[in-house]
């Protein structure tokens, strides 16, 4: 399906992604926040901090490329949401219904078909930004 530049503009970000997006943030950023005072710069291997720190600026990162209808941000969400759902299998019960809960309305949000709609258009666009 070839999409002119007039479709594209047409296709707004659904609010959906955009709500997603912005939870991801603001999730990151505090976390983010958080986490930051238990690193040590003297020896930042010898906790996990450095690795929660990662993991938190990939919740930033893909959000704010989610904003921007990256179509890759969508999967490395969805990555990343499935990888708190095993690290809370390791957890109590109700961290894991959370978190299984969470993946299972974000990859429903993720793959409406209005939304992949948008990240194709999207994609296109960025592909072609002289449209």
């Amino acid at each position: 399906m070839k999409l002119d530049s007039q479709a594209i503009n047409m296709i707004k970000r659904p609010h959906t992604v955009t709500v997603i997006g912005c939870i991801f943030l603001v999730a990151g950023v505090i976390g983010l926040a958080y986490h930051i005072t238990e690193l040590n710069p003297q020896r930042p291997f010898e906790s996990d901090a450095i690795w929660v720190l990662l993991v938190r600026l990939l919740a930033i990162v893909g959000g704010l490329f989610l904003l921007r209808g990256h179509d890759w941000a969508r999967w490395l969400l969805l990555i990343w949401m499935a990888y708190h759902v095993i690290l809370s299998a390791f957890h109590s019960m109700f961290e894991l219904l959370m978190h299984t809960l969470l993946f299972a309305v974000i990859a429903y949000f993720f793959f409406r078909p209005h939304v992949s709609a948008y990240f194709r258009a999207a994609r296109a666009s960025h592909a072609n930004p002289h449209n």
